[in-house]
């Protein structure tokens, strides 16, 4: 999705703009979201879809969120590099993922904003910027997300991509997140249990989703460890293998620079 964001007088993505314009947290936001039903899909090598719709009463708002759970040990990340604009399910069939979603901001010129790392190289430098503070990675540890204040780059880094904000920290959400603006949102995350997971969610705020994800077990039913955003709007995409060989997908209004897939070891 290109927009504007204003950076040196230069325009860049307008999703990212969004962001730079935090409103006070508004008491929305600290809603309560309650699961009003789930369906649950198997894929291949222990992958799951979830459906999740949730709901804050008070509101009268319901939202939609799928997502990809898998483990964080024995898959492998996956940074895509996407310059012809082709689709997320296209290039998931070609490079044999499981699953996957759009990856991080890119500028009017279609050129990736923040640190991108495809089979251990570096195609896009880091970023120091006010809200792509997170870099969802693999090391040879297995799948994180990290504050870019921790990277370090002694180790070695197979695939990454730089995006934010940061959504939620030890199960806790990030306080402080734009409430304002309702947008479709793409979103990374580790939990406990060697859990990981992928997702997309229906319009809804920064605030919000960050609440949705803290205080719903939409993931997992273990303790969120941290969640990331990634690219919002209309760069959303979401593609998932079933079990079956079929796939699930949400597909992106618009092309994108690069895709996040996850594959097995």
């Amino acid at each position: 999705m290109r927009f504007r964001y204003a950076s040196a007088a230069r325009s860049v993505h307008r999703s990212l703009l969004v962001l730079l314009s935090l409103a006070p947290l508004a008491p929305s936001a600290q809603a309560e979201w309650k699961v009003l039903s789930t369906e649950s899909e198997p894929g291949r090598s222990g992958f799951e879809h979830r459906h999740v719709i949730v709901e804050d009463n008070a509101a009268g708002q319901r939202v939609a969120v799928d997502v990809a759970v898998f483990s964080a040990k024995s898959t492998a990340l996956r940074v895509i590099d996407n310059p012809d604009g082709q689709s997320l399910g296209a290039v998931m069939k070609r490079e044999n993922c499981l699953c996957g979603v759009n990856g991080g901001y890119f500028d009017t010129e279609f050129k990736p904003l923040g640190l991108r790392v495809a089979d251990s190289t570096t195609f896009s430098p880091l970023r120091r910027a006010r809200l792509i503070t997170g870099i969802l990675l693999q090391s040879e540890r297995g799948i994180d997300v990290v504050r870019v204040s921790e990277f370090s780059r002694a180790k070695k880094i197979i695939a990454a991509v730089q995006s934010g904000p940061f959504l939620v920290e030890g199960n806790k959400r990030i306080r402080g997140l734009n409430d304002a603006q309702l947008a479709r949102r793409t979103f990374a995350g580790i939990a406990t249990n060697d859990r990981a997971f992928l997702g997309v969610c229906s319009d809804v705020s920064l605030a919000q989703l960050a609440n949705i994800i803290a205080t719903a077990p939409i993931a997992t039913d273990s303790k969120i460890r941290r969640a990331m955003n990634l690219d919002g709007g209309s760069s959303s995409a979401f593609w998932f293998a079933r079990e079956n060989g079929s796939a699930f997908s949400i597909s992106g209004r618009k092309p994108v620079r690069d895709f996040v897939g996850v594959v097995p070891k």
